[in-house]
């Protein structure tokens, strides 16, 4: 009997030991996103992410392409100051774009892909300082994820448009919803530009113990927009990392750049009125 005693006892503190452990958790849990957002937005940091962007027609599948990169914050209000990235699986090879977002000017300087084959022997990278902002689709590709889980503003929109269940969150946004959430990022995209049309946008985001979103999951059919791209379906997949850590995006030497273009041997000038 006395054994049976001390073993209850042993399992009782036990069970409360690990009681706190688990409302710790759950509270940890329940955290708001868009709180754990701003909580870390601050300048010189950002995000690490990697993407697999998949586009169909039908049971067609298109194009698949991979991308890894870093966001810089645009601290305090959230969204984009720059960004590093870099594209694989294109029909031009591995490509990549460093961008700065500006107002109202961006620059950007690409490297590699069909760009790479009309560099001028020497140089590596082409900038284009011309741009009204940082037209990141132009820079990426219009297979980009265009929900940005760094802008506080979207993110409400995600999580009032979603289900949650857990640590995830399911749902529907237009792209109309998205102009009215103010989410630069869409409103600077590609896509954006061409007016919001009646696309939806089926998501699912995955939520850290701490609030932070992991990974965003996104599918729509384009309903308007250039014709060949009207009726294909998008499916991108992102996971992020490193929310909050230190990062520095900068420019590429002046001396690999050029704002020239050559084809056929000629020097071509392609630049943007400004």
């Amino acid at each position: 009997m006395r054994n049976t005693l001390m073993t209850l006892v042993a399992c009782g503190a036990l069970l409360a030991g690990v009681a706190p452990a688990q409302a710790s958790s759950e509270r940890e849990v329940s955290q708001d996103p868009v709180q754990a957002l701003k909580s870390i937005l601050a300048s010189g940091h950002g995000v690490r992410f990697t993407e697999t962007a998949i586009v169909s027609k039908g049971t067609k599948k298109l194009t698949e392409r991979r991308r890894e990169g870093t966001f810089e914050f645009n601290a305090p209000n959230g969204g984009v100051k720059a960004l590093d990235v870099t594209t694989t699986g294109g029909a031009h090879g591995t490509e990549r774009g460093i961008g700065f977002n500006h107002e109202p000017g961006g620059t950007s300087y690409q490297s590699g892909g069909l760009i790479g084959k009309w560099l001028k022997d020497g140089k590596v990278w082409w900038e284009n300082s011309h741009q009204l902002y940082l037209w990141h689709t132009e820079l990426l590709g219009y297979d980009e994820q265009l929900l940005n889980p760094t802008e506080p503003a979207t993110v409400a929109a995600l999580l009032k448009n979603g289900h949650r269940n857990g640590n995830s969150v399911t749902g529907v946004i237009t792209f109309k919803q998205l102009g009215k959430a103010r989410s630069v990022w869409f409103s600077h995209s590609t896509q954006g530009s061409w007016g919001l049309v009646g696309t939806k946008v089926s998501y699912t985001l995955t939520l850290t113990p701490t609030g932070s979103i992991s990974r965003v999951q996104s599918r729509y059919t384009l309903a308007g927009g250039l014709d060949e791209l009207v009726g294909r379906t998008f499916s991108v997949d992102t996971q992020y990392q490193g929310w909050g850590e230190k990062v520095s995006v900068k420019p590429p030497n002046s001396r690999d750049t050029t704002t020239e273009l050559c084809i056929n041997g000629e020097v071509c000038h392609w630049r943007l009125p400004s």
